[in-house]
């Protein structure tokens, strides 16, 4: 019998270095080449940060201005994909759909297998600018509405909700989205950049990694805690219902969606970023009844667990965010993907750099000494 220590989940096993992300989950601190996520949110951009990410340093008001060129330049997918879009069955997962829309994407992008540095920085800013078209289309086309094509006039942020519902937002809910898209970019070694690295380790293209990527995080323990608080509140329908709900349910020693982290044990400095934006506009678009909910599920969670370290994470009000800007819910987690697709890609690019295969290990813990049985003797 062995005695060797498994660590379940990987939890905290080193197997790489990062100059891109740092998380320090006992202080609530999370910054990106040094700087707080706070400061991201205030001061930068989804543009901004990504190409930070990509080439590892601030970048200057040319090298910015070139990458968002590149980016509006690279928005709009062949014809002959969106037509395959149109042709996907109606009701199905949007991550499942969005999934399969990035791997065709690569039928159509003659340098897809070339693995060299060059050439995944090149497709990088190609599936940064172009995720965000796959998402809109998919969502248009399930509705039976024809694509609508990506504008060079607006931001990313401002182009996307531009494409999702065929008219200019406001610059405000453009901002409003910029800041959300910029809280979820990059989050160090999650399980759906881990799961990127382990495909570019084996040398596998870009896509492949992206595909991946979009794979894990199609999972409800990652990305889809969003859409689950949202289903939360619409059962809780009203905030006079909101404490009673959440305090049974900590009776019950059931999980209050949105709330804990595998990696904070205060609050999640993204959330409190949220929060205020959050409150602003509810307000603004008349949606104040989700964000006083949330107040009061706050209250009670902290009264309650904040002492085991457990707080409300991003999910919790990023989910409201969304609804307030008139996302239906079931799109929330391919968002979070429009957004991480530059984290993956920044990290892809810097681990192989100095590549090495992943090639974890098992304990085994099976029969011994068995032979084989023939079948007609089982």
């Amino acid at each position: 019998m062995t005695t060797t220590a498994i660590a379940k989940g990987l939890e905290g096993v080193l197997f790489t270095e990062t100059k891109l992300t740092f998380i320090n989950g006992t202080e609530g601190v999370l910054t990106h080449l040094g700087i707080p996520i706070q400061e991201w949110a205030e001061n930068s951009s989804f543009e901004e940060l990504s190409l930070a990410l990509l080439q590892g340093s601030l970048p200057t008001t040319a090298e910015l201005h070139d990458f968002d060129a590149k980016l509006k330049a690279n928005r709009a997918v062949p014809q002959a994909l969106l037509e395959i879009i149109k042709g996907y069955p109606k009701g199905i997962n949007p991550m499942q759909a969005l999934r399969t829309a990035v791997s065709h994407l690569a039928l159509f992008d003659k340098q897809a297998e070339d693995t060299s540095a060059e050439a995944r920085l090149e497709i990088s800013v190609r599936l940064i600018a172009r995720v965000g078209t796959l998402i809109a289309a998919i969502n248009r086309a399930q509705q039976g509405l024809e694509p609508v094509a990506p504008s060079a006039d607006l931001t990313h942020a401002g182009n996307f909700l531009y494409m999702l519902k065929g008219e200019e937002p406001t610059p405000e809910q453009a901002k409003l989205f910029d800041i959300a898209l910029v809280l979820h970019v990059d989050h160090g070694m999650n399980a759906s950049t881990f799961t990127a690295i382990a495909t570019a380790s084996t040398l596998s293209d870009q896509y492949s990694t992206a595909v991946s990527a979009i794979g894990a995080l199609k999972g409800p323990l990652h990305g889809g805690a969003n859409e689950a608080v949202m289903d939360m509140l619409d059962e809780i329908g009203t905030p006079d219902r909101a404490a009673d709900f959440i305090t049974a349910k900590l009776d019950a020693k059931e999980k209050i969606m949105g709330v804990g982290h595998r990696v904070y044990k205060y609050f999640d400095p993204r959330s409190r970023v949220l929060r205020d934006y959050a409150a602003h506009v509810a307000e603004k678009e008349g949606k104040s009844h989700y964000y006083q909910i949330l107040e009061i599920i706050e209250k009670t969670v902290v009264d309650r667990l904040s002492s085991r370290g457990i707080y409300p994470n991003v999910d919790f009000y990023s989910g409201t965010v969304y609804s307030d800007l008139g996302i239906a819910k079931e799109y929330f987690t391919p968002i979070f993907a429009l957004a991480r697709i530059a984290g993956w890609c920044a990290s892809v690019n810097e681990y192989e750099r100095d590549n090495r295969l992943l090639r974890p290990d098992a304990v085994y813990a099976g029969a011994e000494g068995q032979h084989y049985v023939q079948i007609q003797d089982r």
